[in-house]
């Protein structure tokens, strides 16, 4: 059975831990909400719904990140390619439907 103050040590860093995942949530809703803004721009605008070069500078700029943090590439190009993908049904969704 673990001591009591290694027990307490990991609830303090499991805490940490939530507390990150939280706000780790609400900055991919507030990122969500923005792209719901963009597609209204384009809606509004014309503007065409998928814009690869944009793509390519956000994956990019996630493995640069990647690269200067010891995080693997390969793990935040995947985890890009998830939001993206969603904020693209999104931005669909946004931009299919009537003003």
């Amino acid at each position: 059975m673990p001591e009591k103050p290694a027990a307490d040590g990991l609830e303090v860093l499991r805490a940490r831990l939530d507390s990150i995942d939280e706000r780790f949530l609400e900055e991919l809703r507030a990122r969500i909400e923005t792209c719901v803004e963009i597609a209204h721009f384009k809606r509004e605008h014309d503007v065409q719904m998928m814009q690869p070069h944009r793509i390519r500078i956000v994956q990019d700029r996630a493995a640069r990140f990647g690269e200067e943090h010891g995080i693997s590439q390969d793990f935040l190009r995947a985890l890009y390619d998830l939001i993206i993908e969603e904020t693209c049904r999104v931005e669909d969704m946004v931009i299919g439907s009537a003003p």
